[in-house]
């Protein structure tokens, strides 16, 4: 089956002609120009406008954002639980948007795993945690001898501290013993990502702090890249990067790193927010930045020798 080359295609294209390497070539995930248009009533809602979204091997990251800014709407296109309008997607060296129904399922199985903020929806509630782990391994289609399903099962529960739940069904467990195991679940067949879409909203501060636990667990133990979208700041504060969504694009991104006091020794976590500029020059202001300065409809720009000077509309029309 041939498809016609999307905008994002064509650019990559013209990119490596000219001997620059594509977009996204060496990054794990790679959104170029994401597009994601829902059809209801004769109404259109674009959910995704031309988002931008590179995520290296190895990564745990956060994904922030109003509701309704479209962050479910980019988790379930990586999952391969939707497909895009248009752009380009690439998880691991497959394309999203051209893979077929098989290659979808078989996607879903091996590449991504997958955790959902509801509890209820991640375990079936009439298997114990150590069926529920096994389970993808025996739906995988490759041939592994019971006992290192057993092996596999009982390592994974054990690296996410729920190993005495191993005979125990969902109802026996607490909120976050299951999200645990849940976590265990979507890790059995070794996925190259791990995507979690608001995985502590159900949970109280503090279990949330051992299931977020899990995930840094699961990142450095095992070298899983971890995508969660979460509403809990505390949560969203614990990982180097941070990327908010708003009005379908990516619009700004908060990266921590490590610094240590030469004469203290003492190591602090310093924060430091962009704004995300896309390749036809757009960006996002933060909004609150834009309020704090009354900023609408048209700014004044300025280029300085290292930096461009951003202002209120101070013409007479403004």
């Amino acid at each position: 089956m041939t498809t016609n080359p999307t905008l994002a295609d064509l650019a990559n294209r013209a990119a490596e002609a000219r001997g620059r390497p594509a977009y996204g070539h060496d990054a794990l995930i790679t959104c170029d120009r994401l597009v994601r248009i829902f059809s209801a009533d004769g109404v259109e809602v674009q959910a995704l406008q031309g988002l931008d979204l590179l995520v290296r091997e190895g990564e745990l990251m956060a994904l922030v954002g109003a509701s309704g800014s479209g962050k479910s709407t980019l988790m379930n296109i990586l999952a391969g639980l939707d497909t895009p309008t248009a752009g380009a997607a690439r998880v691991a060296g497959h394309d999203l948007l051209t893979m077929t129904a098989k290659d979808r399922l078989a996607y879903r199985r091996d590449t991504v795993g997958f955790v959902w903020q509801q509890t209820s929806r991640n375990l079936l509630p009439y298997l114990t945690a150590a069926q529920n782990v096994a389970l993808p391994l025996q739906l995988s289609g490759t041939r592994t001898r019971r006992r290192a399903r057993t092996e596999r099962v009982l390592e994974l529960l054990e690296l996410l501290e729920v190993a005495d739940c191993r005979d125990r069904r969902p109802r026996e467990m607490s909120g976050g013993q299951q999200q645990r195991v849940a976590i265990a679940v979507a890790l059995a067949n070794a996925p190259s990502v791990l995507l979690a879409d608001e995985p502590t909203g159900e949970l109280d501060s503090h279990t949330a702090a051992h299931v977020f636990d899990a995930f840094r667990t699961a990142n450095e133990r095992l070298g899983t890249t971890v995508v969660i979208v979460t509403h809990d700041q505390a949560v969203a504060g614990e990982v180097r990067r941070t990327v908010a969504i708003r009005d379908g694009r990516t619009s700004t991104e908060v990266l921590r790193r490590s610094e240590v006091d030469a004469t203290t020794g003492h190591e602090t976590v310093v924060a430091r927010e962009y704004a995300m500029l896309d390749r036809a020059g757009r960006l996002q202001l933060p909004a609150e930045y834009t309020r704090a300065l009354g900023m609408r409809d048209r700014v004044a720009l300025e280029l300085e020798p290292d930096h461009i000077g951003v202002w209120p509309d101070d013409s007479e029309e403004g």
